[in-house]
């Protein structure tokens, strides 16, 4: 049966302290790597099928969670994982390749991934967070993604349906970690990884932060077995686990909810510009000709259809791309994930847009279907005078 501590920081430094002094703590020696990612919108919506076969042969693959607790993740349309290769950084990273690679998704979204490994393969934590801020320094220095994201988009356009790439990015870095030493050599729990030790690695901070400011900043602590640890902020995550596999289902869930909240932000933004040009383009509807004969508000009908039914089944898409059934701590960790990305309010935002947009083409279907009686009934009228007039000649 599974285990599941969740606390704050405040009772996660109590923790730290039971297992021992935190000057023995700032001793500790870590193995991991960095995931960066930066996800794009770039298109409605992606073939998959189609994508693999313009990809080079045996540079995609079509996967999915394997491990036991991976699978209560149900993924209806499982992602296409394209092999980029290596790429260097840039300073202060001179010398260092990241192994890049893209992840598609059905509903238009692509993940860049780049996985970067320190020079060692253990490293004191002092040394690991310093790591974790060159790699924000390199990826800043030398924008890897963008050539990697037009020379993508560029093979795989026939399976992008309606292509364009949004202005709208989310990136995020996942520190992957295999475990945790003394000085001795000998493992040490995840508790031992108190909040002003993770305020470096996961808020970029090397001043000493505030109890409050770090208590507000690293809400989410969520623990498995008693060794492994996730640590969630809305910039960077901490994903420890005992386990050697390259990616861990904490990432997986992370992945997902970062492609949900880019699709969220996109279309928020896109209903954002909508609405402006909605109240023009009625406001020229209802002058001149073609008032009268209704065209101008059939052609902004159709326009606020054509945007309602595409925000409404994108969104139910992406809130369909993952379900967490029956594994209590994955569920966990996505609901604090969208919690952290704010993906409520953001999913409300669009539902309130789009009650806009549907009320209001309720209300100018009526005002058009009201234009037309008023026409006929006009025209029935003329055509009376004029039977009037022909009598009386």
């Amino acid at each position: 049966m599974r285990v599941i501590e969740s606390s704050s920081g405040t009772s996660a430094s109590a923790g730290a302290a039971a297992t021992g002094p935190r000057a023995a703590a700032s001793a500790l020696e870590t193995s991991g790597w960095a995931v960066a990612y930066r996800l794009y919108d770039v298109g409605y919506a992606i073939d998959l099928d189609r994508a693999a076969a313009l990809a080079p042969a045996g540079a995609t693959v079509r996967l999915s969670p394997l491990s036991a607790q991976a699978l209560a993740l149900r993924i209806p349309n499982p992602p296409l994982l394209v092999n980029v290769g290596p790429v260097p950084l840039g300073p202060p990273l001179d010398g260092v390749a990241a192994q890049l690679s893209a992840r598609l998704y059905d509903f238009g979204t692509i993940a860049l991934r780049a996985r970067i490994r320190p020079g060692a393969e253990r490293l004191p934590w002092t040394a690991f967070s310093r790591f974790g801020r060159d790699v924000e320094r390199a990826l800043r220095e030398r924008d890897i993604f963008e050539p990697a994201l037009r020379a993508l988009t560029a093979m795989l356009a026939p399976a992008i349906a309606r292509p364009r790439v949004a202005a709208v990015t989310e990136d995020y870095t996942v520190f992957r970690l295999t475990g945790l030493w003394d000085a001795a050599g000998e493992r040490v729990p995840p508790a031992a990884l108190h909040d002003q030790l993770l305020t470096p690695l996961l808020l970029q901070e090397e001043q000493p932060l505030s109890e409050s400011a770090r208590r507000e900043l690293l809400p989410h602590r969520l623990s498995y077995y008693e060794d492994d640890l996730t640590v969630l902020t809305w910039e960077h995550a901490l994903a420890l686990s005992g386990e050697p596999a390259e990616e861990s289902d904490v990432e997986w869930v992370l992945e997902f909810a970062n492609a949900q909240l880019l699709e969220l932000r996109y279309y928020s933004a896109a209903l954002d510009d909508a609405l402006p040009r909605m109240y023009d383009d009625i406001a020229r509807a209802r002058r001149g000709a073609r008032a009268f004969f209704t065209t101008g508000f059939a052609r902004v009908l159709a326009r606020l259809y054509e945007l309602f039914a595409d925000t409404t089944e994108t969104v139910e898409r992406v809130d369909n791309a993952l379900s967490v059934t029956d594994d209590v701590y994955l569920a966990r960790v996505y609901t604090a994930a969208m919690e952290v990305f704010r993906g409520r309010a953001w999913r409300s935002s669009i539902d309130r847009k789009l009650a806009i947009i549907r009320e209001t083409y309720g209300m100018l279907n009526a005002e058009a279907q009201s234009r037309r009686s008023e026409m006929l009934e006009t025209m029935i009228i003329l055509l009376i005078i004029i039977e009037i007039v022909l009598a009386v000649r």
